[in-house]
C-alpha cells in the first residue's frame, strides 16, 4: 500500500479508539500532569471516539480528502481534556498533508509543529515530545508507509519511556507520561492498520510505584468550549487566556476552534470569548473534584440486537439501545438513554463491541451528575440475567453487586453459520458449517443446527447449572428449541428450560445456563 485510502483511515480510527477503550483505565492512572485528575485516558478515547464515528458515518465511495477532512473535524469537536485537544491537532496536521498526498513522514511533521504552536507553554516530557520524537525519527527515513509506520510507532514507545527524564513530576510519582501512552497507542493503531500485521498488543507501562497526585491543583476550574471566530481575533484570545491561567491549548482554524484551559474562574474565560466570535459546547469543571448529584430515579440500559430481545428488556423496564448484529450501538444513542433512565443508571452492554460505548458515554454523563455503572455483560443472556435480580428499592450500589453476580454466574454460548472457510480451535470450517461457540469460543461444528444446538447444551451443563435458557433468532428453524428441550429432559429433568423469541439475525440460538 502506497497511500492511507478511506478503508485504511477508517479502520486506523477505528483501532484507535477501541484500543484506547481497553486501556482507558491504564492511562488514566499514569495521570498527573498537568493535573492529577485520572481522566487522560478517558478523554483521549472519547476524542478519537469521536473522529472514528465521524468517518464511519460517510459513505463508502467518497475521496481520500473528504475521509480526512472529516477525521480531523470529527477530532475537533470531539476533543475533550488537554491531550485530546493537542491529538486532535495532531490529526489537523497529518490530514493537511495526506488529504492529497502520500508522504506520512511529512504528515507526522506537520503534526508534530501544529500540535506544539497550539499549546501556549509547551512542556518537554509530554505527549508533545512523545510526538516530535516520532516525527524526528522518519523525517529522512527511507522505506515505504509501512516502514514508516512501524517506525514512528517504535520511536514513541522509546520516547515515552524517556518522558520521566524530561518531567520531574513523572519521575517522582513512578509514571510515564499518560498522553504521551495514549499517543504511543495511537500510533501503534496506525502502523496495524498500514501493514495488516496485528502484532502484540502495546501495553501501556504500569506505575513503578503507588501514584500519588504531585502537582497542585493550581487552577480552580477547567473551561473547554468550541469557538466560531475570524482566525485573526484568535491570537488576542490566546493572549487573553494565557494571562488567566495555565494549561491552555487553542486548536483548529478557518473559523472554528476547541479551546481549552485552566482558570482560577470560569466566568472570564467564557466572557473573554464572546468578545471575539460565539462559544458553544461549554463545559467547565470543578478540578478539585464534582459534587453534583442525579436526578431522581433509578433505571437500567440495556443494549439489543433482535426486536424479541428489545421487548424483553423493556418488559423488564429497562430503557433499550438498539444495535444490528455485528455492529456497535452509537454514543450519542447510548448517551440518550442513560440520560433518560434516571440519575442512577446500571447498564447492560451485552456485548463486547458496546463494552466500550457504553463506558465512554456512561463517562461523559457522569460530568452531568448521573450515577453511572457499566456491568461486564457481554452476552445478551448475561443481560436477561442480570436484569432478572433488579430491585430498584435496593441500594444502587447493593443492586449492581447483585445484577454483575447474576451476570458473572451465566455461561453463554451461541449457534453461528460459517460465511467463509476458516481454521478454529476445533478444526476447519466450511462455507454452511454450523458453529457452535461457548464462551466466544468455537466448540463444536456440523452441519446440522440441532445436532449443534444439543452438542453446545451438553457440554454447557456438564460443568452445573440450574437453569437453561434458549433466545431463537429470526433464521431458527420450527422445532430447534423443543429439540434441545427433549434432550435436557432425557438426560437433566433437573434443569428447568425458558425459552424466548428473540428475533435476532445473524445468530440463530443464543445459549444461557446460570
Amino acid at each position: 500500500m502506497e497511500v492511507l485510502d478511506p478503508p485504511r483511515v477508517r479502520r486506523w480510527a477505528r483501532l484507535a479508539a477501541d484500543a484506547l477503550g481497553r486501556s482507558r483505565a491504564e492511562i488514566d492512572a499514569l495521570n498527573v500532569f498537568p493535573v492529577a485528575d485520572g481522566d487522560t485516558g478517558t478523554n483521549l478515547h472519547l476524542t478519537m471516539l469521536a473522529a472514528a464515528e465521524a468517518v464511519e458515518a460517510l459513505p463508502d465511495d467518497v475521496d481520500r480528502a473528504v475521509v480526512w477532512q472529516t477525521l480531523s473535524y470529527g477530532a475537533l469537536v470531539g476533543a475533550r481534556g488537554n491531550s485530546g485537544v493537542i491529538v486532535s491537532q495532531a490529526l489537523r496536521g497529518l490530514a493537511e498533508v495526506l488529504k492529497d498526498g502520500s508522504d506520512l513522514r511529512a504528515g507526522l511533521v506537520r503534526a508534530a509543529s501544529l500540535a506544539r504552536d497550539a499549546v501556549a507553554r509547551p512542556v518537554d516530557g509530554t505527549v508533545l515530545s512523545v510526538l516530535a520524537a516520532a516525527a524526528g525519527a522518519v523525517r529522512d527515513a527511507d522505506g515505504d508507509l509501512a516502514d514508516v509506520a512501524r517506525r514512528a510507532a517504535r520511536e514513541a514507545r522509546a520516547a515515552l519511556r524517556r518522558t520521566p527524564e524530561q518531567l520531574d513530576v513523572l519521575a517522582r510519582s513512578g509514571v510515564v507520561d499518560a498522553g504521551g501512552a495514549g499517543l504511543a497507542i495511537i500510533l501503534e493503531s496506525l502502523a496495524t492498520a498500514v501493514t495488516g500485521d496485528s502484532g502484540d498488543r502495546y501495553e501501556v507501562p504500569a506505575p513503578t510505584s503507588r501514584v500519588s497526585p504531585m502537582t497542585e491543583v493550581g487552577a480552580g476550574y477547567e473551561v473547554m468550549y468550541l469557538l466560531d471566530a475570524d482566525d485573526a481575533a484568535v491570537a488576542k484570545l490566546r493572549e487573553e487566556l494565557d494571562a488567566m491561567g495555565d494549561s491552555l491549548v487553542v486548536v483548529g482554524g478557518d473559523g472554528l476552534w476547541n479551546v481549552h484551559v485552566h482558570v482560577d474562574e470560569a466566568g472570564p474565560a467564557v466572557e473573554a470569548a464572546l468578545r471575539v466570535g460565539r462559544p458553544y459546547r461549554i463545559k467547565i469543571t470543578y478540578l478539585a473534584g464534582r459534587t453534583h448529584r442525579g436526578d431522581a430515579g433509578r433505571g437500567v440500559v440495556a443494549v439489543a440486537a433482535g426486536d424479541g430481545i428489545a421487548a424483553l428488556f423493556e418488559e423488564c423496564g429497562a430503557v433499550v439501545v438498539r444495535r444490528e448484529p455485528g455492529t456497535r450501538p452509537s454514543l450519542p444513542a447510548m448517551l440518550a438513554a442513560i440520560r433518560q433512565a434516571g440519575g442512577e443508571v446500571a447498564v447492560l452492554p451485552n456485548d463486547e463491541g458496546a463494552e466500550a460505548v457504553a463506558t465512554a458515554a456512561a463517562e461523559i454523563a457522569r460530568e452531568d451528575g448521573v450515577v453511572v455503572s457499566v456491568l461486564p455483560t457481554r452476552a445478551t443472556v448475561q443481560g436477561l440475567a442480570a436484569l432478572a435480580v433488579h430491585d430498584p428499592l435496593r441500594r444502587f450500589d447493593d443492586d449492581v453487586v447483585a445484577m454483575t453476580g447474576a451476570a458473572g454466574h451465566t455461561r453463554h454460548g451461541h449457534l453461528a453459520v460459517a460465511r467463509g472457510e476458516g481454521v478454529t480451535s476445533v478444526g476447519v470450517c466450511r462455507p454452511g458449517d454450523v458453529l457452535g461457540l461457548i464462551d466466544g469460543d468455537v466448540a463444536v461444528i456440523s452441519r446440522e443446527l440441532g445436532e449443534v444446538a444439543v452438542a453446545v447444551v451438553d457440554r454447557m451443563v456438564a460443568g452445573g447449572g440450574e437453569l437453561v435458557t434458549l433466545v431463537t433468532g429470526a433464521d431458527a428453524p420450527e422445532g430447534l428449541a423443543d429439540q434441545v428441550g427433549g434432550r435436557l429432559r432425557a438426560t437433566r429433568p433437573d434443569v428447568d428450560l425458558v425459552v424466548y423469541a428473540g428475533e435476532q439475525g445473524g445468530y440463530p440460538l443464543l445459549i444461557g445456563v446460570e
